[in-house]
């Protein structure tokens, strides 16, 4: 059986591994390279492995940092709260922040994909001032996402509103056959076949089969249906704008961008934003792994 840490040697050779303890929490955090900070946060259902094809090239030029996101493989996983305020995306990136600063970083870059560009999006909007560059992959914010939603969207993307019932109405289902549910999003979402590396597609699913996992996916949907749109309608009326330039990515074969007007959205809520279409469907940094690298490596300037 492959181990967690055997990944880790084989695909991102020459990275550290570290636990950064945030308020007696556990984030485990994967740090390499040399040169300005750059955190890069995972999406869902998958851990930081996701940058393998990409992180150890950047680690040429920035001081790369990976993380499990909160409720994500190895990092610590809260279950059911108020509001779903563990989930909420304003605590997720707060928790990161601390995770840069203990590293020493006071400021840095930010990229994330899906789950974590919606963590990376709510860090710039809420701390400005320790975001230098932000690049997003494949998202539309949850107050855009849930205005704009149709039937055709609803049904492509049923487990928006899947995830989101009360508690433990999805868990418990979910628990029935809990990896084939994992690999249906992790395939299932791009028109072709993802080329994933075949050991670290097995510990997507491992990671996010556990019942633990499966609370913290749930409750951070419900945080994006509930608390997260209603933080997004408060940036919204007090005309809050994510202040650094800002790189959106997406994958034109995806459902985000056959369904969104990704360049109208966007400008809504950025200051400078650039808009860089890719030929992939969703899970972008391993379908289309070169143009992702030369689209951020041209960015992050």
């Amino acid at each position: 059986m492959i181990h967690f840490e055997e990944q880790d040697v084989r695909l991102l050779p020459g990275f550290e591994r570290k636990i950064i303890t945030v308020d007696g929490k556990d984030v485990l955090t994967l740090v390499g390279g040399s040169g300005p900070p750059l955190l890069m946060l995972h999406g869902d259902p998958q851990t930081h492995l996701c940058w393998h094809l990409i992180a150890p090239r950047l680690a040429e030029r920035f001081t790369v940092v990976l993380t499990d996101i909160r409720g994500r493989g190895e990092t610590h996983k809260p279950g059911i709260s108020a509001h779903n305020i563990e989930y909420s995306k304003r605590s997720m990136a707060a928790e990161q922040l601390h995770v840069m600063r203990k590293l020493g970083f006071t400021s840095f870059s930010l990229v994330g994909h899906d789950r974590g560009a919606r963590i990376a999006r709510r860090l710039a909007l809420d701390h400005p001032q320790v975001v230098d560059q932000l690049a997003v992959m494949d998202v539309v914010p949850a107050y855009d996402f849930y205005k704009n939603t149709n039937a055709a969207i609803a049904q492509e993307y049923y487990y928006f509103f899947f995830l989101t019932q009360p508690h433990p109405i999805p868990e418990n289902l979910i628990g029935g056959d809990p990896k084939g549910f994992m690999s249906e999003i992790l395939t299932g979402l791009s028109p072709t076949q993802v080329p994933y590396d075949e050991a670290t597609l097995e510990l997507y699913l491992k990671a996010a089969s556990t019942p633990a996992a499966i609370i913290a996916m749930c409750e951070c949907f419900r945080a994006g249906l509930g608390i997260d749109r209603q933080h997004d309608t408060e940036d919204r009326q007090h005309q809050r704008k994510i202040q650094c330039p800002t790189l959106v990515m997406w994958g034109e074969k995806g459902i985000v961008g056959r369904h969104f007007d990704i360049r109208q959205i966007w400008d809504d809520w950025c200051n400078k934003p650039q808009y860089m279409p890719i030929q992939s469907g969703h899970f972008i940094p391993e379908e289309a792994p070169e143009e992702a690298y030369s689209a951020l490596n041209t960015f992050l300037t």
